[in-house]
């Protein structure tokens, strides 16, 4: 079975805990069951591993050509703005023949605030 062209990589902070990945691999396996035309991986800014620049190049080694990077961070702090940027000229430059795409933190979506407020809302009926 040959691999899909396109990625989706959720890319996390990391924590030195490995417990702290456990929602991570949650949703790869949820965004994974709704997209099964493309690979779903996630990767870590720090402590835990693959690192975004190790999952690139393994994507890349395996055929993918178009990567998609959902920065699974709540809000567009100094890692966003400063880091994935870096990180990002680092892969186009090491791998050419790759279109690497970079959307907005999760937790800017209205969809995903929304989802939030709902939760954190029902949280007085739970109490």
């Amino acid at each position: 079975m040959s691999v899909p062209q396109r990625a989706l990589v959720l890319f996390a902070h990391g924590a030195r805990d490995p417990r702290w990945a456990e929602p991570f691999q949650k949703l790869q396996e949820r965004v994974q069951a709704a997209r099964p035309d493309a690979v779903v991986a996630t990767a870590f800014l720090e402590l835990m591993s693959p690192s975004l620049p190790e999952l690139a190049a393994d994507l890349a080694n395996k055929g993918c050509m178009d990567v998609t990077i959902v920065p699974v961070f709540f809000g567009q702090g100094g890692h966003i703005r400063r880091d994935l940027p870096l990180l990002v000229d680092r892969l186009r430059a090491d791998h050419p023949q790759v279109r690497f795409h970079v959307t907005g933190a999760v937790g800017e979506d209205a969809a995903v605030l929304d989802a939030l407020a709902r939760y954190c809302a029902d949280a007085l009926g739970r109490a």
